[in-house]
């Protein structure tokens, strides 16, 4: 891979304005090695070649010089310089003095706020994309729109989890019915809850419009006016309907899981990270 193809797939613009990027000295290569461990923050070097190619560039910068005994470090430089001739990932790389790090394909979580909405074209409020920074929405997907896509919606007044990707096959699995990957959602109602309401959604109840049941994967109640609900399924304003034909209004709804992700502490309500590949394989089981 060259330094064009790098940044064209990380979704930096046109390949025309990755060149100039890169001409203009604003695209620096890490000079450490993708997946390093090391503790040390990467050092960096301007690459103004444009068709510098990736792997070429990290066999360069490792050098045994600084090593006591050359012939051991030469040899663990081959080994892990040859690991990145197949995989890149985690590579860290510098545009315009902002740190990134090579993903093949993108997997991120966001803590949604309220008054999003999760469209490309929204109506009345803010698109949920503009919390993400411009490379994740300009990442080239083939034959289909750019950018990460949403995996399901989140009406405007819910928060809390949501998933992007631009990897087709993981949006299809996570939003499909049918594998039933479980959604968890603390849900609170204008009046008070007992447990009658969850037995009614556990054993089922009927929405307007639909022949089947519905049902809940589990309920509980988390307190008077309040209770975690999880679904597996991912019908149109299913958790008001739901609640609705109970005889219960939702006044606010928060998703906290997907399958075994939750958020974390430190994500705040409109900030956004990568998965880790762990969480992603744990998505994929």
């Amino acid at each position: 891979m060259n330094a064009i193809d790098l940044l064209y797939s990380q979704g930096f613009g046109t390949r025309r304005h990755c060149i100039a990027l890169i001409e203009e000295g604003y695209f620096e290569l890490s000079t450490g090695l993708a997946n390093s461990q090391q503790a040390s923050p990467p050092e960096f070097r301007i690459c103004r070649d444009a068709y510098c190619e990736i792997e070429e560039f990290l066999k360069d910068t490792v050098s045994p010089a600084h090593d006591q005994s050359h012939d051991q470090s030469h040899d663990q430089s081959h080994d892990q310089t040859h690991h990145l001739s197949h995989d890149l990932s985690g590579l860290a790389y510098r545009v315009e003095s902002v740190i990134w790090h090579y993903h093949p394909t993108a997997y991120v979580m966001l803590n949604k706020p309220m008054g999003i909405e999760c469209s490309q074209k929204p109506s009345n409020w803010p698109s949920v994309y503009t919390l993400l920074p411009a490379p994740l929405r300009q990442r080239p997907r083939k034959g289909a729109s750019p950018g990460v896509q949403a995996v399901g919606r989140l009406d405007q007044d819910t928060t809390g989890l949501l998933l992007l990707s631009d990897d087709g096959q993981f949006i299809h699995k996570m939003s499909s019915p049918k594998h039933h990957v479980p959604k968890v959602y603390e849900v609170t109602t204008e009046d008070t809850l007992d447990q009658r309401v969850c037995d009614k959604l556990l054993s089922g109840v009927h929405l307007k419009d639909e022949y089947e049941l519905t049902f809940a994967h589990s309920a509980e109640l988390t307190g008077e006016t309040t209770l975690r609900l999880t679904l597996t399924q991912g019908k149109y304003h299913q958790f008001k309907r739901m609640l609705g034909a109970t005889g219960h209004k939702v006044v606010k709804l928060h998703r906290s899981h997907i399958g075994p992700l939750n958020i974390p502490i430190e994500l705040s309500f409109a900030m956004w990270r990568w998965l880790s590949k762990a969480e992603v394989d744990s998505l994929f089981l």
